[in-house]
């Protein structure tokens, strides 16, 4: 048996319809992945149904503010506040937001850094 496992690129306008769509077909959020590049963070959503596995990959920019999708799986909220609090992502509308103070961390933003 072939189980899916897709890394699929989306652009922001494509992102929020993308996850609707997810939504309605029964799929759930399992992790959300935070990394910086170049051109600001790559944000990999990934969703679960069954033994399948497909991944939302957005690139934004630094300052580029992205919308939760908490409203939609409502479990994403830690994930989001971590990729919120230790690299900076703007994420916006966040239900359960910890406004930074999820961790107990040393400095703000400790993974905000380019490499």
């Amino acid at each position: 048996m072939e189980y899916l496992n897709t890394i699929e690129p989306v652009t922001l306008e494509q992102f929020m319809p993308e996850v609707v769509s997810l939504k309605m077909q029964g799929w759930h959020v399992t992790q959300l992945c935070a990394a910086r590049v170049p051109e600001g963070y790559e944000l990999s959503y990934t969703f679960g149904r069954e033994y399948d596995l497909r991944t939302l990959r957005l690139t934004v920019a630094e300052d580029q503010p992205v919308s939760s999708i908490t409203q939609i799986f409502p479990s994403a909220f830690l994930q989001e506040n971590e990729a919120a609090e230790l690299f900076g992502v703007k994420i916006e509308n966040i239900e359960k937001d910890y406004n930074g103070r999820l961790y107990r961390i040393s400095r703000e933003t400790p993974f905000k850094e380019k490499g």
